[in-house]
């Protein structure tokens, strides 16, 4: 790779990668109202849907893409997953039913399993241990910046197009990524290193990851923290319009609040050579009890429009702050132990804390009566749970032969 595409410019197109992934989300957050209101006047809250029917999606294709990465190579996989998310883009922008809508985000998400999948496994193709972690932290960095301005992009596509210009954009970045990978990244897995797609090899690599009690513990408080990060989305713009009555700063409110957070990813990786994973996150996790807890509290008392709605910007930053220094750490605490099944280890982690986030995140989403209350508490529970299970690796570490 080295002859072809430097550091920079192989973390820059990573971090497209998993930007395709918070393009996707976060641009269509704008565009909540306006589709519920045209597609489902009689339950416009059901227009969330189209937030965790993609996550569903991503989680289901996450599975499969693996896999079909360490059988047939990480580049074939990777334009395989990018035609279905561009055609199911297009056939979300025909869309004329709600439920039409919905399927082809679904089969979106799992195509954008692709890109999202096969770029972690090129990564460990490439680098291990703490080295890999700061990859994946400085990639996931540049990666903040599409949720900072894609609620605006968003925002703009709508006022010129109506909603459903925002999937011709998904169709272009796509493209782009595609085309841009194509010319100048080599493929990463040698054809001798490959492993046949067979479901026996599939069901041992999975019953392997999940016997390893870290990898295991790994796994779990990802879901946990996509958990927190998922409700979130799928109720920040009812936030915003209901309660503090500012749906149209909201794509400006929601870039900074991505801006500031993006800041985690460059915190991460300047400690996370010199502290080690386990203990950011664990760290990550403790502070954000401590905030929940204080803004339950200030949340109790009469508090002016202007500071509540401060404090729930300042809490909404936290919470982005609290993925950008998790997710990368725990990806690479799951990941270490894996490198000789680097495609089926990926899968099975994305497959697995997404799925089940996004079955967390809908129902606490479709819980929105007006106020915090849903929000504050899945965010404390889901935050308590997996500061407990971090505590309980660290004892698990101890346990460990050195």
């Amino acid at each position: 790779m080295a002859n072809r595409m430097s550091k920079g410019e192989f973390i820059a197109l990573v971090a497209m990668m998993f930007a395709t992934i918070a393009f996707s989300i976060d641009s269509m957050l704008p565009a909540l109202p306006e589709i519920g209101a045209q597609l489902s006047p009689d339950d416009i809250n059901r227009a969330q849907l189209i937030l965790t029917s993609f996550v569903l999606g991503m989680g289901i294709g996450t599975f499969f893409m693996g896999p079909l990465s360490d059988a047939f190579g990480r580049k074939p996989v990777i334009y395989v997953g990018s035609a279905l998310y561009i055609v199911s883009a297009a056939v979300a922008w025909a869309s004329s039913s709600l439920e039409l809508l919905l399927i082809a985000r679904v089969a979106q998400g799992v195509g954008c399993a692709a890109p999202r999948v096969v770029a972690m496994a090129i990564i460990r193709d490439l680098y291990s241990g703490r080295e890999m972690a700061r990859i994946v932290s400085i990639a996931m960095m540049i990666f903040t910046l599409v949720p900072a301005v894609a609620p605006m992009l968003g925002a703009g596509m709508i006022a010129l197009t109506g909603w459903r210009g925002i999937f011709v954009s998904f169709i272009l970045f796509s493209m782009i990524t595609i085309v841009w990978m194509g010319l100048r990244l080599p493929e990463s897995l040698k054809p001798a290193n490959r492993r046949p797609l067979r479901l026996p090899l599939m069901a041992s690599s999975a019953r392997e990851m999940f016997t390893h009690p870290t990898v295991r513990v790994s796994i779990f408080v990802q879901t946990l923290c996509l958990g927190m990060l998922f409700t979130t989305l799928t109720m920040v713009q009812p936030v915003y319009d209901v309660i503090h009555d500012s749906a149209d700063s909201f794509p400006f409110w929601f870039g900074f609040v991505a801006l500031m957070s993006g800041s985690a990813s460059l915190l991460n990786a300047a400690l996370v050579i010199r502290v080690g994973m386990r203990r950011l996150v664990t760290w990550a996790l403790g502070a954000q009890i401590v905030i929940t807890l204080g803004v339950i509290s200030l949340n109790a008392m009469p508090l002016s429009p202007n500071l509540s709605f401060a404090v729930f910007v300042f809490w909404q930053t936290s919470i982005f702050f609290m993925a950008g220094m998790t997710m990368g750490n725990l990806n690479a605490i799951a990941m270490e132990p894996m490198g000789h099944i680097a495609g089926m280890a990926a899968s099975v982690i994305g497959a697995v804390s997404t799925v089940l986030a996004a079955a967390i995140a809908a129902p606490i989403g479709l819980l929105f009566d007006g106020s915090l209350t849903p929000l504050t508490t899945g965010i404390l529970v889901m935050s308590v749970t997996g500061f407990g299970l971090m505590l309980h690796m660290g004892r698990i570490e101890n346990r460990l032969p050195a």
